[in-house]
């Protein structure tokens, strides 16, 4: 049973249509608009690349998604601190941001937390990478950029490999369905890229990157799918394409949102 404390201290990061909610709501969406020198929502939608349908679900949901005060923060040198809850400076200069944490961290965490504190209290930020693992055969995002950071308990993490090289992607695809859905998410330890004949990984090839089951045969490295409709993909390791083949590491955790 959660007592009255636990339950104030996630009034942030659950939806409430209270009157003092919806101000605090307003406030924050008002300081997103003017962080990216705004007028309205729709130049914050056309800002943060999503849809103005995204803002009205927001709005209707009364919650605003933490990754819009991490982009905005991180694009504008803006505090994350200051766009969240409106106190002290607007601006840090070199000071590190603050970061969103993950939906894993109990209810009586704060929710936001500086990347000095996060390992005092017991936590591990993973950079979530803005790039597409293609479970099919589409095309990776190659920017490689940091859109955000998860906090998870740093011991769970120690019980699935090193913590500090691991980061988390999105899948594209229905090759390895029902495994792992088109979107969901990959936490990848590129600490660990020896093959384990029938391990989950992730493996660049050229310019593409695939979440796949990978074993060898004399010669060739097999990627095979879950998706009986994919045939496996042999790589010869011999050949031209060997040079250009690299395991970046093995998948030790997914998870998957139902609700966006």
């Amino acid at each position: 049973m959660k007592d009255k404390s636990s339950e104030s201290n996630t009034s942030d990061l659950a939806s409430d249509f209270s009157p003092e909610s919806r101000k605090r709501f307003d406030e924050a969406l008002g300081r997103l608009i003017q962080a990216v020198g705004g007028s309205d929502a729709g130049q914050l939608a056309v800002f943060l690349g999503i849809s103005r349908q995204a803002i009205n679900s927001a709005m209707a949901k009364n919650k605003i998604p933490p990754a819009w005060f991490v982009a905005v923060g991180e694009k504008t040198d803006i505090s994350i601190d200051w766009l969240v809850k409106g106190g002290g400076p607007m601006r840090q200069g070199n000071a590190e941001p603050f970061t969103a944490i993950s939906c894993i961290v109990p209810a009586d965490e704060p929710p936001y937390m500086s990347p000095e504190a996060a390992p005092t209290m017991g936590y591990t930020l993973v950079p979530k990478v803005k790039a597409r693992l293609a479970a099919g055969t589409g095309s990776l995002e190659t920017e490689g950029v940091v859109v955000g950071y998860y906090a998870f308990k740093t011991d769970f993490l120690r019980r699935k490999g090193r913590p500090k090289k691991m980061v988390l992607m999105d899948v594209a695809g229905d090759s390895m369905e029902p495994v792992l859905l088109e979107s969901d998410t990959v936490l990848i330890d590129e600490g660990q890229n020896e093959i384990i004949p029938g391990g989950l990984f992730a493996i660049g090839i050229e310019n593409e990157v695939f979440v796949k089951y990978l074993d060898r045969i004399p010669g060739k490295l097999v990627l095979r799918s879950k998706n009986p409709a994919y045939m496996p993909i042999e790589v010869d390791m011999n050949g031209d394409l060997a040079m250009s083949v690299r395991i970046i590491g093995r998948v030790v955790w997914s998870c998957r949102e139902y609700v966006r």
